[in-house]
């Protein structure tokens, strides 16, 4: 068995592996979402309208937010894995370059998305 969490020292690439599981169970409910988005709009104009309506709430846009960063950070640190399958990029530093490379372009590409959306008056 592993020892405790309490054993280990934390760094960033155990961060990332956690964050990794998580984001994709998240991306689970994600689908649910869009499943859930589906049958509203085939169940007409009423239905989608209320969906709509809970979607482009504060707390459906605070969802929807966490599901578009849990998708730019579970593609993003899926590129590194895919990059690790090949041999490159598993040494410490490496390692370690590339998870913070991750975090950084999942707030970029997260606020990017978001920002364009707002303008385009859609937020």
């Amino acid at each position: 068995m592993s020892p405790h969490l309490q054993v280990w020292r934390w760094h960033v690439t155990m961060l990332t592996s956690i964050l990794h599981r998580v984001t994709g169970v998240g991306l689970y409910g994600g689908g649910l979402i869009v499943a859930g988005w589906a049958i509203a709009l085939a169940s007409g104009p009423e239905a989608y309208g209320t969906f709509m309506a809970l979607l482009g709430s504060p707390l459906g846009k605070l969802v929807m937010f966490g599901m578009s960063a849990s998708v730019f950070y579970h593609l993003a640190n899926g590129v590194r894995h895919l990059v690790w399958d090949f041999g490159h990029g598993l040494d410490i530093k490496s390692a370690n370059a590339s998870a913070y490379a991750v975090f950084g372009f999942t707030v970029a590409a997260t606020l990017a998305v978001w920002t364009i959306a707002f303008m385009a008056g859609v937020v």
